[in-house]
């Protein structure tokens, strides 16, 4: 069985990290798989990206026994290799990509999710940055969003005591957009992605560039690249339509262009 679940339906990709009996913990197939997939999301009938896990976990990070194993991939190129070209792929795509927790994200799991443009959280899932108790440094973009979600005293804490966060105290913190209840949470996680494929794509792209690039802007180059960006979404057809629809007082039918 693939290691990657993958389908798409309504404009929606759907991803399932598919090693259940490992609690989806990625080893080099798995990652070079979902590298693959999130390739494919590039194209332009995909609207939106939902990645969750099988069975009862997320994602628990790295699987050791690659680690150990002498003919496996050693650590450093785990991370060159495997994580950091998942998140860049994260980050790039030029649509809305949605983490839905399911269960514990741990390590490179959690890192993995907060990675993403929304995360929603069963209330049951939790999130742990496990590095340090195996003598680690947090990747997958850890050290990078970690603290511009939560604040520098509290990444601090987190990636190096290891704390163990429920999805309500990761919602509290900011970390998270929100909990949802562990027995609606299939359906109202999907309800979320759908409203965004349903979204006019093209801006919703050129908003996560500009908050991408936020991250490095001073205040005056931000407000060029809002302008800039601003041209572009005003030239798409989805703009016309979404005027359009409040003149006529009626709900816009944006078609991703």
């Amino acid at each position: 069985m693939s290691s990657i679940l993958f389908e798409i339906k309504d404009s929606i990709a759907f991803i399932a990290l598919n090693r259940p009996e490992k609690y989806n913990a990625f080893n080099r197939e798995m990652a070079l798989l979902l590298q693959e997939k999130l390739e494919e999301c590039k194209a332009p009938s995909i609207r939106c990206v939902y990645i969750t896990g099988a069975g009862k976990a997320f994602c628990s990070g790295q699987d050791l026994d690659e680690v150990v194993d002498p003919k496996g991939p050693k650590v450093v190129n785990i991370v060159s290799d495997h994580y950091n070209p998942i998140i860049s792929k994260i980050r790039y795509l030029e649509k809305p990509v949605m983490a839905a927790v399911n269960g514990v994200a741990a390590g490179a799991g959690a890192n993995l999710a907060i990675g993403c443009d929304i995360v929603v959280a069963k209330r049951s899932a939790s999130f742990i940055q496990a590095f340090s108790k195996i003598g680690l440094v947090p990747d997958t973009g850890g050290t990078f969003f970690l603290p511009r979600l939560v604040g520098l005293q509290k990444a601090f804490a987190l990636t190096m005591l290891g704390d163990k966060l429920s999805a309500d105290e990761a919602e509290k913190m900011g970390m998270i957009y929100k909990t949802l209840p562990d027995e609606t949470f299939n359906e109202d996680s999907i309800a979320i992605a759908t409203t965004l494929s349903q979204l006019p794509t093209k801006a919703l792209a050129l908003t996560k560039k500009a908050l991408n690039q936020s991250f490095i802007s001073s205040f005056e180059e931000q407000l060029h690249a809002e302008e800039v960006l601003q041209q572009r979404a005003s030239a798409t057809k989805d703009f016309k339509e979404g005027v359009q629809a409040f003149l006529e007082k009626r709900n816009p039918n944006f078609t991703g262009e």
